[in-house]
């Protein structure tokens, strides 16, 4: 079925002319149990500012029947996802019956399969525009309604939504149970939600909340073994965010759905769903509880910022997850366990968007959006990580103090409504007392990123393509290097307004630009700093500090003024002394990216051979052994190096490690299938068929590699999870650029038949995209790509 893209133009119509007073929605999801029909009838009831003007609702599936005030309609005239409406009431009811058996690509809907016990689970995923995949409506952002769900399911299934259900009875007919739902609050169609299956269930009452957590039967002991944390982290973030932003969750209930196959996770109201690789299968490392806690805080911080109050029209999307995701960071460090988590995103996370940003694949942060199918187009680093950073600086440039009373006074004054970024700033201006508008415009609508420098006694801006600078609000830090460590002088607060800012610094030999990470810039430190930081990154106090220093040696690698191997040099030094949990896996992570896939072909192995021998000092550390050991699997090259791997898997309690090494050992030419074969019998996860394709993702044979290609693009067999990530990166391995560049272009090529929904297509966009394998004939072809329409 070819679908009609919403135009942003057709939206703000349609917005004028109805004013939807509430959905109530019945779901027959019986036929799920064994086969692929799910079944609905929607009726919606609303208004017309225009009595006898005429529109359309959105529903792409099979229609059976459709009336509006009793009166049946041509349901063949339905076409593109659109069925019209004739000349309209002032008061209307809608109701239209349809069904689809398109439940298992996840557009929209996803029926899957647990292969260790064949039970059937069936999650929704709205955004942007597939609500209209599952129930007829007016499927745009700012058409908000209550919601009311009655849902007939198999008796064995337990069904989620939006809320607690008021009552479960048995169907009259067949084996099933009926679910009713409460209306919702006022809520946009792509933020609604049902799921359903056996689901193992857990609830804990905490707060005056309602806590649920659920996974699949199969992964029922892991979550269990990590739910105290879950526990922990969902309380820490409702207290955290009611508090700040004077506005408690609105709702008793609350639930978490870890649900299988799906990319990424959504913001639900009240009943978020997460991929459940989340629900690591090994014991998780300090930086994996991290990155879950962090999606436990995004999401969150989207019941208020996306939710609460929505977006008007997707032009606005970059802000809604720019948004939670800074939250997630504040949240986390002001309310968790994971009090470095500044430090964190700078030294993991950060580093993506000065990459994209600092490319010819820059872009503004925020741009036109034409219609819906536009609306993912930039869905990226800078959308997330950029967008955030600025987030971050507007708090440093305003002050935290007035940035809260802005978003207090944003909440209060537009629950369950729709707003544009203006409306956002103005809340802030007033709070902050200062005129925000040229800083908006040159933070938001201008692409590129800066690079600041320190010239005698003035900061020095450098731009991209003869922009004007930015405003920037930022920390110089100066240390004195007399002895052998690095000892704190002062801090310098500086507001940058034009290219040559004079500041007044005191004296020392080590002076640490944008100190705190308060701004979003590169920075070139002068050769005594930098000699300095990379030699004694170490000898700095304030983790970040020292995460600062990796972020600005690897924004001086893409700058091409330092070297891969003294970034690997700087951060051998630090990792054996490192103190800081938060730190110790991002050096890690960023130490093996340089030496594998930044230094050039003939230093790479020297490096990888260095790495690995710095981390030998490691897999005795408790708290760095797990990592240590995932890092040196990755670099090994030695006799030593295997000896240590070898007795490691040997008195590991799980398969990881092994898995790990298989991975490392195929891509070095040893495939021993009997041992992968055993492997994969002895392992419990659900999922382990990922492992055995990481396996032959690595090996540089075409075989190989053509399996591979077949699990991701012919047969659809690669389950969505972040594990997806690091099966594309082990397809693309340096040192295979012949074997690779055949599938270069078939990658352009499957672009066009690509199926599933947002979130598992990007996930496969950005998994099996070329990295590091394409000639020039690749990037013109994938220039042209860029700028086909029938890709948007």
């Amino acid at each position: 079925m070819s679908l009609s893209s919403l135009t942003k133009d057709e939206a703000a119509a349609r917005s004028a002319l109805l004013d939807v007073q509430r959905y109530d929605i019945t779901v027959d999801m019986t036929g799920l149990l064994e086969g692929e029909l799910f079944a609905s009838t929607s009726t919606i009831t609303f208004t017309c500012s225009e009595p006898g003007a005429t529109t359309f609702v959105d529903v792409a599936m099979d229609v059976a029947r459709a009336t509006l005030n009793g009166q049946d309609l041509d349901v063949s005239t339905c076409a593109d996802g659109r069925l019209p409406l004739p000349a309209l009431a002032a008061d209307n009811v809608l109701v239209v019956e349809a069904s689809t058996t398109n439940t298992g690509s996840g557009e929209g809907i996803l029926r899957t399969v647990d292969p260790t016990d064949k039970l059937v689970y069936v999650w929704t995923s709205l955004e942007p525009d597939e609500a209209r995949r599952v129930w007829a409506c007016f499927d745009q952002p700012d058409l908000k309604a209550p919601h009311r769900f009655v849902v007939t399911a198999p008796s064995s299934w337990l069904v989620t939504s939006n809320g607690a259900p008021e009552s479960v009875v048995d169907a009259e007919d067949g084996d099933a149970r009926v679910w009713t739902y409460p209306d919702t609050p006022r809520l946009s169609t792509y933020v609604v939600v049902v799921n359903a299956g056996p689901f193992h269930e857990v609830r804990r009452q905490h707060d005056g909340h309602d806590l649920g957590f659920y996974c699949r039967q199969s992964l029922a002991p892991v979550l269990e073994r990590d739910l105290d944390e879950l526990v922990t982290l969902t309380r820490q973030g409702l207290a955290f965010f009611g508090e700040r932003f004077a506005c408690p969750f609105p709702q008793e209930r609350y639930d978490q759905v870890f649900v299988p196959n799906l990319g990424g996770a959504m913001e639900n109201w009240g009943c978020v769903t997460y991929g459940d690789g989340q629900l690591f299968r090994t014991p998780p490392t300090h930086a994996q509880r991290g990155v879950r806690a962090e999606f436990i805080f995004h999401e969150m911080a989207h019941m208020w910022f996306g939710d609460l109050v929505t977006m008007q029209w997707w032009d606005d999307l970059w802000l809604n997850e720019a948004f939670a995701s800074w939250a997630a960071n504040w949240g986390m460090a002001g309310a968790s366990e994971f009090t470095d988590q500044w430090a964190t995103f700078l030294a993991a996370g950060k580093r993506t968007a000065y990459e994209m940003d600092m490319s010819p694949a820059r872009h503004p942060i925020r741009g036109e959006v034409p219609d819906v199918s536009a609306a993912m187009s930039n869905f990226d680093a800078i959308t997330y990580v950029k967008g955030q950073s600025v987030l971050h600086q507007l708090v440093a440039y305003i002050g935290e103090e007035a940035f809260v009373e802005g978003l207090r006074d944003y909440f209060a004054r537009y629950a369950f409504t729709n707003t544009r970024l203006d409306d956002l700033m103005d809340c802030y201006s007033r709070a902050a007392g200062r005129d925000l508008s040229a800083w908006t415009k040159a933070w938001l609508d201008e692409a590129g990123t800066d690079v600041i420098s320190l010239d005698g006694d003035a900061l020095v801006v450098e731009t991209t393509d003869d922009q004007d600078p930015r405003p920037h609000r930022l920390d110089v830090a100066v240390f004195d290097a007399s002895g052998d460590g690095l000892a704190p002088v002062g801090r310098t607060s500086v507001e940058i307004d034009g290219t040559r800012t004079p500041v007044d610094l005191p004296a020392g030999d080590l002076r640490l630009l944008n100190a705190g990470d308060l701004t979003f810039a590169a920075v070139k430190p002068d050769a005594g700093s930098l000699r300095l930081m990379l030699e004694r990154i170490d000898r700095l106090e304030d983790p970040l500090d020292r995460s600062l220093v990796a972020a600005t040696a690897g924004q001086l690698l893409l700058l091409g003024d330092v070297a891969p191997r003294d970034v690997v040099g700087a951060l051998t030094r630090a990792l054996p002394v490192e103190t800081s949990p938060a730190l110790v896996e991002p050096f890690l992570a960023q130490a093996l990216l340089v030496a594998d896939r930044w230094a050039p072909g003939n230093e790479s192995p020297e490096l990888l051979h260095r790495l690995a021998d710095a981390v030998l000092g490691l897999v005795d550390v408790p708290d760095a052994r797990q990592a240590a050991l995932r890092t040196l699997a990755a670099s090994a090259s030695t006799d030593e190096h295997w000896a240590v791997l070898d007795r490691a898997v040997e008195e590991a309690t799980d398969l990881d490690l092994a898995w790990r090494c298989a991975v490392r050992r195929s891509e070095l030419g040893d495939l021993d299938e009997d041992r992968v074969a055993r492997l994969l019998e002895a392992d419990p996860d659900p999922d382990a068929g990922m492992r055995r394709l990481a396996v032959l993702a690595a090996h540089p044979t075409l075989e190989a590699k053509e399996e591979v290609w077949r699990a991701f693009f012919v047969d659809y067999a690669v389950p969505a999870s972040r594990e997806t990530l690091v099966l594309g990166a082990t397809f693309w391995r340096p040192g295979q650029a012949e074997l690779l560049a055949p599938f270069t272009h078939r990658y352009l090529e499957e672009l066009h038949t690509l199926k599933g929904g947002l979130l598992n297509q990007g996930l496969t966009i950005r998994a099996m995209f070329p990295l590091g394998a394409g000639d020039e004939t690749f990037l013109a072809a994938a220039e042209a790509a860029a700028e086909d329409s029938r890709l948007m």
